[in-house]
């Protein structure tokens, strides 16, 4: 397998139509519970073309519920060709979401009718996109002995093990594997070692790790962690969502530093 150096991938949360960072355990359908460590004033379109502007390929878009799919229109005719959407993506939608300008279509709950892994419906999406333009997002929570794939906002645990078995059954269908680490994502602390060390030694296939990501230093940590094989997004820590950990231009820097 090809080892290549470790890139920094962009994203935009929308949730109710806005750009947010949100801290990811606290993401109920009652919302009582939702922590915000950011809510931006600027429209989906605006980061788009930021991450048009300076080559960030590889990002990812994701609707966070209901509400979001003007804004995450206005990001893909930003950039057409250049984004990945995932959110409430299912075989009935793949057609509208792939002419409305996505790259890539990430999929997860629709995976897991009843919370149970569905290798049907993964056949399926798989035909409909073609595996080169199909994401299989992975997201999960720490549970006995390892990790174990949630769904549904991250609330709901499946029936799936994290482990080099599965990622290989379903990397025939797919093309990538975008992984939140669900307990760390927004809270800034630092990211899942064990967990970006896992992925790259089970992927088969290029991975992007999302979850924890505090400081520019990150990118070396992952880079080391995994020889190459696992990219990594920041979120609340960068400074175009308000944080103070990350500095996006640091980010371009980076990737500049480190061609694939």
């Amino acid at each position: 397998i090809l080892i290549m150096p470790t890139n920094f991938r962009p994203c935009i949360d929308l949730h109710h139509g806005q750009v947010k960072q949100i801290v990811g355990g606290t993401l109920d359908d009652g919302e009582t519970e939702l922590r915000t460590n950011f809510v931006s004033n600027q429209d989906a379109s605006e980061f788009a073309s930021l991450y048009r502007q300076n080559n960030l390929t590889g990002g990812h878009v994701i609707k966070l519920g209901p509400g979001n799919d003007a804004a995450a229109r206005s990001a893909l005719l930003a950039w057409p060709g250049g984004l990945q959407l995932g959110g409430g993506i299912n075989a009935m939608n793949t057609a509208i979401w792939l002419e409305a300008g996505a790259e890539k279509l990430i999929v997860t709950s629709w995976l897991f009718p009843d919370s149970k892994f569905s290798a049907e419906r993964l056949a399926e999406i798989s035909s409909l996109t073609g595996p080169d333009r199909l994401v299989v997002d992975l997201s999960c929570r720490r549970t006995d002995g390892g990790w174990t794939v949630a769904m549904n906002k991250w609330q709901t645990l499946t029936d799936m093990q994290l482990n080099q078995e599965n990622l290989h059954r379903i990397a025939t269908f797919c093309s990538e594997f975008l992984v939140h680490a669900a307990d760390v994502e927004g809270l800034c602390q630092g990211i899942d070692e064990q967990l970006v060390k896992a992925l790259a030694s089970w992927s088969p296939l290029p991975c992007t790790y999302a979850g924890g990501g505090k400081s520019i230093a990150d990118l070396e940590l992952v880079d080391r962690l995994s020889n190459g094989r696992v990219d990594l997004t920041f979120g609340s820590a960068l400074d175009i969502f308000g944080g103070v950990g990350v500095k996006f231009d640091d980010c371009i820097k980076w990737n500049r530093d480190h061609p694939r």
